[in-house]
């Protein structure tokens, strides 16, 4: 049976398999790809490659994830504006915090999107312990009294 003919694809066939990869004969990668939730340190997170089957490099990736969190939430709740300073000068910088803000969520939504179970574990751990050291009433007794420079993030 001829598979180049298929009904529907037009007289179409699928490409050749490819011999080479990067230029070199014989060498083929397996690409680590999840559309599920799973255990391990074997994925690639946020780069292709990366951390690959290294256990260092896994826990490294935790570990920028962990940062990363805890930083979004330090951004959501400080206050580094002046009461006395110009509405420009404020404005601008709550403008470049937004910015940072943002993007660093983004990288994290995106580390999350490995589907990795111990991503998304340190994600939402430090989020929730950069809530309970900035936000909570525990370190902040001023927090439900003073707001913070950028306003809270919502969906």
């Amino acid at each position: 049976m001829d598979h180049g003919d298929m009904p529907g694809m037009g007289g179409m066939s699928p490409p050749p398999p490819s011999s080479s990869m990067n230029g070199t004969t014989g060498m083929h990668r397996k690409m680590i790809m999840h559309m599920t939730f799973f255990w391990g340190k074997n994925a690639e997170i946020l780069f292709n490659g990366w951390p690959g089957t290294n256990t260092g490099m896994y826990v490294l990736a935790l570990v920028i994830v962990f940062v990363l969190s805890f930083l979004i939430e330090w951004l959501s709740h400080c206050q580094l504006t002046k009461s006395g300073s110009s509405n420009v000068a404020a404005g601008l910088l709550q403008t470049f915090l937004h910015a940072l803000r943002v993007g660093l969520a983004y990288i994290v939504m995106l580390a999350v999107m490995s589907f990795n179970v111990g991503v998304l574990l340190v994600a939402v751990a430090d989020h929730t312990l950069g809530f309970f050291f900035f936000a909570s009433r525990i370190f902040n007794k001023s927090a439900a009294v003073t707001g913070s420079d950028l306003p809270p993030m919502s969906c």
